[in-house]
């Protein structure tokens, strides 16, 4: 069987280093906030191109700690599109403001910027763009509008670690970024993990405390914060891997260009790039009219494949006062988008299976 994602086999390749670090932290006795923290976050935040990085416990989090600290809330409006996964859209109604959907580019899948002012009134405070599957939105056109309207720019990089627009990584083309690192990011840990980026001092600072019960000094509160800690193992973690997170990108995008160049099946879809350096392929995402049928045919011929996403944030239950609304693309996008096995560690061999089964299929 080719797995979608081997993390035991991603992992394996750090092991000696990660192993170092862990009788590192468990010699320490702090297991919280501590120096691996303080260690990760400054190369992450440099890495990124940003003044600060601070380690929380998940990109969920992140954002919804973005939000919380800019004072968001009940009447306010954010603009994010509407074929993200939920956890943008949850970060937003957490914080009890609005989330107003924007239809994607049917060929990259990333929010469309042609839509977006259409959606701007006195009520709206934000725009989240989210780098869908790895690939950075083209930000020029959002960054106007933002100026234009007074209006904060979110970026959700928890699938584009380390993507680039205009010569700068996600992460540093917002006013603040939230990145995740479940294990199957392109940078993830052992666990759950996330962080914000910011150059913001003000914001940064708030944040701090925010995730931390609201206070800089224990017992010392003054927000009314959180518990959301990034925890002295996973930030040791992910600080070996951070060096070579570059590398793994480079491989991904080899992978990718393997499967545009060799996949050739009228029944396929592929995805499309802006520039080289735009994608780090979290996700290499196909469509096709006949996804089921595709993706058993490949299932059969053991291939694992995944499906992201099968329902639309505006079809879950769980926004029923949504159930009734209709964005066509974003439709469209989640009945027939499929995803191929996408890792560093993906060989040529397996690769060359790949797409010889998918070019076999009628």
């Amino acid at each position: 069987m080719i797995k979608f994602l081997d993390l035991h086999k991603i992992n394996e390749r750090f092991r000696s280093e990660i192993d170092s670090k862990l009788k590192e932290v468990l010699d320490s006795g702090w297991y919280l906030l501590g120096e691996q923290n303080k260690v990760f976050e400054s190369n992450f935040a440099k890495y990124c191109g940003t003044k600060h990085c601070i380690g929380c416990a998940n990109g969920l989090e992140a954002l919804t700690l973005i939000i919380r600290a800019y004072g968001f809330g009940t009447g306010d409006e954010i603009i994010v599109p509407a074929n993200t996964y939920i956890a943008s859209i949850l970060s937003i109604t957490e914080n009890g403001c609005t989330p107003v959907l924007v239809e994607p580019d049917i060929n990259t899948y990333n929010i469309n910027p042609d839509l977006i002012e259409e959606k701007i009134n006195e009520k709206t405070k934000a725009i989240m763009v989210v780098h869908l599957y790895g690939q950075a939105v083209q930000m020029e056109k959002i960054w106007n509008l933002a100026k234009k309207y007074n209006l904060k720019v979110i970026e959700d990089s928890a699938q584009a670690h380390g993507a680039m627009y205009q010569g700068k990584r996600t992460g540093n083309l917002s006013d603040a970024s939230g990145f995740s690192f479940y294990p199957g990011k392109n940078l993830g840990c052992l666990g759950d993990g996330g962080c914000v980026t910011t150059n913001d001092d003000e914001l940064a600072e708030k944040i701090r405390a925010i995730r931390n019960y609201g206070s800089h000094i224990k017992y010392h509160n003054i927000y009314k914060g959180i518990n959301s800690r990034l925890d002295e193992i996973q930030a040791a973690v992910l600080d070996v891997k951070l060096k070579y997170l570059d590398n793994d990108n480079n491989r991904r995008r080899e992978i990718a260009e393997y499967y545009k160049q060799n996949i050739n099946n009228p029944e396929i879809i592929l995805p499309e790039t802006y520039e080289d350096n735009a994608h780090v392929w979290h996700i290499f995402a196909i469509r096709t009219k006949n996804r089921e049928k595709l993706q058993q045919y490949l299932k059969d011929n053991e291939i694992q494949t995944m499906i992201h996403y099968p329902i639309p944030p505006h079809r879950q239950e769980c926004y029923k006062e949504w159930n009734n609304l209709s964005f066509p693309v974003t439709e469209q996008i989640h009945n027939e988008i499929l995803s191929l096995p996408m890792s560093p560690v993906l060989t040529d061999e397996e690769l060359d299976t790949i797409c010889s089964v998918i070019n076999n299929f009628r």
